[in-house]
């Protein structure tokens, strides 16, 4: 591998405080929407670590949060479960 092709740093689990960004269409429940998908898979979610953020126009809207992170099949999981939902453009 040459300098430029560098890997991926590796993540440790369980990762404290892994953040996670979700996009989706603006509305009133967006933010309990997506809170109630990740507790299915991260049941100790800290809701003060929740935030929400409006787009400038106001059409979408992001919840941010944070999660002590099990493993790539939790994360994998987490992200399949928020994208299958129309209301959801984009999980980072």
């Amino acid at each position: 591998m040459t300098d430029t092709q560098k890997e991926p740093p590796k993540i440790e689990f369980p990762c404290p405080n892994y953040p996670i960004k979700v996009v989706g269409t603006n509305s009133d429940n967006f933010r309990e929407f997506v809170i109630e998908i990740v507790k299915l898979h991260a049941p100790d979610l800290d809701l003060a670590t929740v935030s929400v953020q409006d787009s400038r126009n106001g059409t979408f809207q992001s919840v941010r949060f944070k999660i002590t992170a099990q493993g790539v099949e939790q994360l994998r999981a987490i992200h399949e479960a928020l994208i299958a939902s129309d209301r959801v453009k984009m999980v980072i």
